[in-house]
């Protein structure tokens, strides 16, 4: 039997009323109304428990939605579809720090952390449940994007997990990141722009500074400049959505190879069309957006004592870096003598 994968949406109030194939729109941007209606046809129904036949009309009997359908708040819609053939992705993580109670890892570029609608079993949760066994995986501590590389931070039990989420929401666990970045933003700097969804953006995921958004607070270094690109070491006192690339993007200097904050969001439309083109390479140069997750200092949840954990700039970055024309002025790169988070 083909593999299938099942999307739920719940109707809230605001959509009382509304045609089913308006809905779905509403829910996911990217599909055309046709396709919408296509997979309304083919695959979408309502739970039996849920179902209501005025909202249904004729269909209800069957138990299958027609796309001029009316909808109610509290109904519940299932569509399945068959999975896609997942992209491949890096299957390797190095471990960093590994102990009774917390794990670290080097997640690589381009490996997801949880399932989506195009990856279902090459994430990083599938991988730690292969490797360690669905009783024994570590829980997540905190998230990366998919294109974004560098430490990942795990809890082995309950407790330590616990204590961890505790010190990331009291702002006493530190993150430091790198970034290549167009442009310069200046030799220091703390940027304070509030974050929330773009609400002009047909993109689900894109978010934007807001006047309504939830505080957001980045700092950063620069650390180098060659020609028209930096080297930023950017450190986050909040935790939003893509928090680093919106606050970076907002003070003109963009991270080098971002499809929805770099040269505009068609990149990543486009991308999600076609894969990587040469079209993209030459607007983008990068085939992931360069921001790399450094280092992470926090308190160790059993043993009390300061715990402060580095991972190196992945390949691609220093080569890209690398190949720019310019040197520091004591003549070594930056990537050579990165500050430490507690020495800024």
């Amino acid at each position: 039997m083909a593999e299938t994968i099942e999307i739920r949406f719940v109707v809230g109030a605001q959509y009382a009323g509304w045609r089913l194939d308006h809905f779905l729109k509403a829910q996911v941007p990217r599909l055309s109304r046709a396709r919408i209606q296509r997979m309304i046809a083919a695959q979408a129904e309502l739970p039996e428990q849920a179902a209501d036949p005025a909202a249904q009309g004729s269909s209800a009997a069957a138990g299958r939605w027609r796309a001029a359908a009316r909808v109610q708040p509290g109904q519940q819609i299932r569509l399945v579809r068959p999975a896609p053939i997942e992209p491949a992705v890096p299957r390797h993580f190095e471990v960093l720090h590994a102990d009774e109670a917390l794990l670290a890892i080097a997640k690589p570029a381009g490996l997801p952390m949880h399932a989506t609608a195009r990856y279902h079993h090459n994430t990083l949760t599938a991988l730690l449940r292969e490797h360690f066994g669905s009783a024994a995986t570590p829980r997540l501590v905190h998230r990366l994007d998919r294109e974004t590389s560098g430490i990942v931070l795990l809890a082995r039990t309950r407790a330590a997990e616990i204590a961890l989420k505790r010190q990331l929401a009291q702002r006493r666990m530190h993150k430091s990141y790198l970034a290549i970045v167009h442009g310069d933003p200046g030799p220091t700097g703390v940027i304070e722009l509030p974050i929330g969804a773009d609400g002009a953006s047909g993109i689900r995921v894109k978010r934007a500074v807001v006047a309504d958004g939830l505080p957001s607070c980045t700092r950063f270094v620069r650390l180098e400049r060659r020609g028209a690109f930096s080297l930023v070491q950017a450190m986050p006192e909040t935790g939003r959505q893509h928090q680093i690339r919106v606050h970076l993007a907002a003070v003109g200097a963009p991270v080098v190879g971002d499809k929805l904050y770099g040269p505009g969001p068609s990149c990543h439309l486009e991308y999600l069309e076609t894969g990587w083109t040469e079209s993209l390479a030459q607007r983008l140069l990068l085939p992931r957006h360069a921001l790399h997750a450094a280092s992470v200092c926090f308190t160790h949840p059993t043993q009390g004592e300061v715990v402060q954990l580095r991972c190196p700039l992945t390949a691609d970055l220093v080569a890209f870096w690398g190949a720019l024309p310019g040197e520091s002025r004591d003549g070594c790169s930056a990537l050579e003598h990165v500050l430490p988070q507690e020495a800024l």
